[in-house]
């Protein structure tokens, strides 16, 4: 039964601190609990309206999920988005979302990967289009520094579409991440060589920096290759997803 009580666990999930407590995360709207169901994610309890249930009852049924049908204006209630019709899910947390490096270094980059380093990204819509960016693109492995905002956010997760089944994230101490790398190191900045005319390497990291304050200045100091997209316009900076998008986009032609 949809008990107040479910209610307010639910809501609570919103909270970083008490996720962490329980290791559990929102999953919310069609898209995003259909990716979760064809992953590998545990999906602990899924709320469904009845056009969800089915619609993907053998789904369902396959993952033999703890499901109850509810009203949409439930799930409203006690999600983060204004409108679904569909679904919500508490999910179980991974047990990778944060990595002690121990003196390990990079070397297990593949010759023709590209990893995704991030540096104190704030916005947890941004956050996530990069996620789905990266997914797009082939990118499985992102490191984002401690002060990048929670992964498990449930604007991180809306905003990724459920590309976060498909890419492994890993919170580091990004400076020293960078210093034991062994492929070049490219960064994003409004004044460096031209993405469009620049000859990328096979494989490396790219860094992006903060929405607002661009890469910290320890970061700068290990990147190898200052990159910057070429303007054409009046505007003065790129939303950061918007930036990543462009620039492996150019990394991937190259």
């Amino acid at each position: 039964m949809f008990t107040r009580g479910r209610a307010s666990a639910i809501k609570s999930l919103q909270d970083k601190k008490y996720r962490q407590k329980t290791g559990l995360f929102l999953v919310e709207g069609e898209k995003s609990v259909v990716e979760t169901l064809n992953s590998d994610f545990e999906i602990k309890t899924l709320l469904v309206t009845k056009y969800f249930y089915t619609k993907y009852s053998k789904l369902i049924k396959d993952k033999k999920n703890d499901c109850e049908i509810v009203e949409p204006g439930e799930i409203e209630k006690t999600g983060t988005l204004e409108s679904n019709d569909s679904a919500l899910a508490i999910v179980q947390q991974k047990k990778t979302e944060t990595l002690d490096l121990n003196g390990q270094t990079d070397d297990k980059i593949g010759e023709n990967e590209i990893v995704l380093a991030l540096d104190n990204i704030r916005d947890p819509g941004n956050f996530g289009t990069i996620i789905r960016i990266a997914d797009w693109y082939g990118i499985k492995r992102i490191f984002a520094s401690i002060g990048t905002v929670d992964f498990y956010n449930p604007k991180v997760i809306t905003a990724t579409k459920g590309s976060f089944t498909r890419i492994n994230v890993y919170y580091v101490d990004l400076k020293n991440y960078l210093e034991k790398s062994k492929v070049p190191i490219l960064g994003a900045f409004m004044a460096g060589e031209n993405a469009h005319k620049f000859n990328f390497p096979k494989n490396g990291i790219l860094v992006m920096g903060n929405e607002s304050n661009g890469i910290t200045p320890e970061v700068e100091k290990l990147i190898k290759q200052k990159i910057t997209i070429p303007s054409f316009g009046q505007t003065e900076s790129l939303n950061v997803a918007i930036a990543t998008a462009v620039l492996l986009d150019n990394w991937k032609r190259n």
